[in-house]
């Protein structure tokens, strides 16, 4: 009888063994119930970061176990770096600390800036909130200036004033590229944190444009985009030109040979990420997953969608595996694409 007691007893620890885990979700649940997860903006309040930051802090946490709070908060600083270097190496790596990173902040690492203090492939990608599917990135003037198409540009004596925030800030990278690789009449000025201040500089007079997404605009700027106080004269992040936008070229139209385009292609990959969101590495594995989980489980949401669509959000999202394999891909790029790349759109050291 002892005997036959043992032996179920065994056999109900072999099972119980044997059986799937089941404690991972509880460990989760019970981690993040109560708590605060703090949520970064690397940049100033009114742009797409931000409207985007926002947007998920208000829905995230009722995906993930626990049901935590989260709390945004604007980080800006160094065109993404600040936020980007403090999440990788000063945050704390256990799920309560996650930011939407500037898309373009990831590729100054893969371009050799000594500032960014961070391996892009070792983060925690979340997701990112689009593809650029039905988006572009435009560089548009006020409508007052005299460039009515980027082949003005090109003329003796047309040129436009460009805002720009820092290495790494996409709006930057573009204005450079339209300057040095499309060969535009641009001056650039730098030292604006965010879309929002460049146009109060328009409106003053202080720029005549600046590099923004579409649906950036179109939710940051309503009123101006509605009745046509800027003029789009070139869209970058397409393979094709935007429906809505027919008559405005592609960048990778106007390059001038296939050297001159596979720089274009370079600096575009980061727009297929569009809106990412990360956290630092070397999460608990649970706690990670539960993360990369709730993101997609927001995404397809009908009450985000809703709220989404009130600000203008494009979303064609993908997952944090999608995220990372652009990474690597940009990452892959060869050196001497690089190299040149780096020569005509300087990154800063």
């Amino acid at each position: 009888m002892q005997r036959r007691q043992i032996l179920q007893s065994l056999g109900a620890l072999g099972a119980v063994a044997l059986a799937p885990p089941a404690f991972a979700q509880d460990s989760v649940e019970s981690f993040y119930r109560g708590r605060n997860i703090m949520l970064t903006v690397p940049t100033s309040p009114g742009g797409i970061n931000d409207i985007s930051g926002r947007l998920v802090g208000r829905h995230l946490g009722r995906f993930i176990p626990g049901t935590p709070n989260i709390v945004v908060q604007n980080v800006p600083g160094g065109g993404g770096l600040v936020a980007a270097n403090k999440l990788y190496n000063t945050s704390e790596r256990d799920g309560t600390v996650l930011s939407i990173i500037q898309r373009g902040t990831m590729q100054l690492q893969i371009q050799g800036n000594h500032n960014a203090k961070f391996d892009p492939k070792a983060f925690t990608w979340l997701g990112s909130l689009s593809s650029f599917a039905d988006d572009g990135y435009l560089l548009l003037v006020n409508d007052g200036h005299p460039a009515k198409s980027a082949a003005d540009l090109r003329k003796a004596g047309q040129a436009v004033k460009l805002g720009g925030d820092q290495p790494g800030s996409t709006n930057l990278t573009f204005a450079l590229l339209a300057k040095t690789v499309l060969g535009l009449n641009i001056d650039v000025v730098r030292g604006y944190p965010g879309a929002a201040p460049m146009f109060l500089a328009m409106e003053r007079g202080e720029l005549d444009g600046q590099v923004i997404g579409y649906n950036s605009v179109r939710a940051g700027q309503p009123f101006i985009w509605q009745n046509k106080k800027v003029r789009p004269l070139v869209q970058f992040g397409r393979l094709t030109r935007l429906a809505a936008l027919p008559d405005v070229p592609t960048g990778r139209e106007l390059a001038a040979d296939d050297r001159m385009r596979a720089l274009v292609e370079f600096a575009e990959l980061p727009f297929f990420m569009a809106l990412p969101f990360v956290a630092p590495p070397g999460l608990p594995a649970d706690r990670a997953a539960a993360l990369q989980k709730a993101f997609m489980d927001m995404v397809r949401d009908k009450d985000f969608i809703s709220d989404a669509e009130k600000v203008n959000i494009e979303l064609s999202p993908i997952d944090g595996a999608a995220v990372r394999d652009l990474v690597v891909r940009s990452a892959a790029t060869p050196k001497d694409v690089i190299a040149l790349y780096n020569e005509m759109v300087p990154v800063g050291h």
